[in-house]
């Protein structure tokens, strides 16, 4: 999979022809699962998504999200924010589906939970979507265990979207089990750690102030550096088997279940390929267990937001 959001929302301006080549090479390339959201922009990651994968309807499937409220939404709650009432869910759908250039979303998914609205009733209203034709699977970012279970027992669940990289394991408690139980696929996102795992980010980096790693904790210097020791882990790993600290880090991700598709983004080809590579380099159980003994003596520093 390919996480999309980079292309055209938060730091460095692309250019937009470049990012359209980019994704039609991405498909040459095997990629068939693209990532995407209303909110990226608003509006402009979708609108691109949309444009350069059009010549390849039927051969890639584009997830898309709802759950945001944007300024002049109608209804009553002001400005942005949540906002997953089945109104609105169906308001979204309509629009991504034109901004896509689609006729049906593939994976739909809820971006964040909202407390103000009954997870059941955001299943309710994806699942008249489904039968309506105009979304083929329902999906859930974020989410508890409970709600996993209760949005399914409405309308079947394809997919959990939630960080989940090396560094970041939280998920594997109540998570994974209930995923692997209802039989709902995983989608890792930030599962290069937000670019630290490829250990090219060292205390000299600097981060724009349009970049959200300007304020995240994890990416102050001292967190960089106290870091350094999982980048270590990998580098010594990537070294035996003749590949990069990122492809260790993917094929880590890849050895946990066969139902897990991460979507590290990407902007360049030569990245693109590096991650994509990832799928040749085989961990066997050994190397996972030390990499599992040796994280266990590891304190990541800073939270994730």
């Amino acid at each position: 999979g390919l996480g999309c959001m980079r292309m055209s929302f938060g730091d460095t301006p692309t250019d937009k022809q470049e990012m359209i080549e980019f994704m039609a090479q991405a498909v040459e390339r095997g990629v068939t699962f693209f990532d995407t959201a209303e909110v990226y922009g608003p509006f402009t990651n979708e609108l691109l998504v949309g444009e350069a994968l059009e010549p390849f309807r039927g051969k890639v499937v584009i997830a898309t999200k709802f759950g945001f409220r944007h300024a002049g939404d109608q209804g009553p709650r002001p400005g942005s924010g949540l906002d997953s009432r089945p109104e609105q869910i169906k308001r979204v759908a309509e629009a991504s589906l034109k901004r896509l250039r689609i006729e049906a979303i593939d994976l739909f998914y809820q971006h964040r939970p909202d407390p103000d609205v009954p997870i059941e009733d955001v299943a309710g209203a994806v699942k008249d979507l489904i039968a309506a034709g105009k979304v083929k699977h329902f999906g859930l970012s974020e989410s508890s265990a409970d709600l996993i279970r209760r949005a399914h027992a409405v309308q079947p669940v394809t997919a959990l979207q939630s960080e989940y990289s090396i560094w970041w394991r939280t998920i594997e408690k109540d998570i994974l089990p209930t995923c692997e139980e209802l039989g709902i696929g995983l989608v890792p996102f930030s599962p290069l750690g937000r670019g630290y795992l490829t250990g090219k980010i060292d205390e000299s980096t600097t981060f724009d102030s349009s970049d959200i790693r300007s304020r995240n904790p994890r990416f102050t210097q001292e967190a960089i550096k106290a870091n350094r020791a999982v980048i270590e882990l990998l580098e010594r790993i990537a070294t035996e088997k003749g590949a990069t600290p990122a492809q260790i880090a993917l094929a880590w991700l890849l050895a946990q279940k066969p139902w897990i598709v991460p979507i590290p983004g990407s902007r360049k080809l030569h990245r693109l390929d590096e991650n994509l590579g990832a799928v040749n380099v085989a961990l066997t159980p050994t190397d996972l267990a030390d990499i599992d003994t040796a994280m266990a003596q590891i304190k990541v520093v800073g939270d994730r937001y």
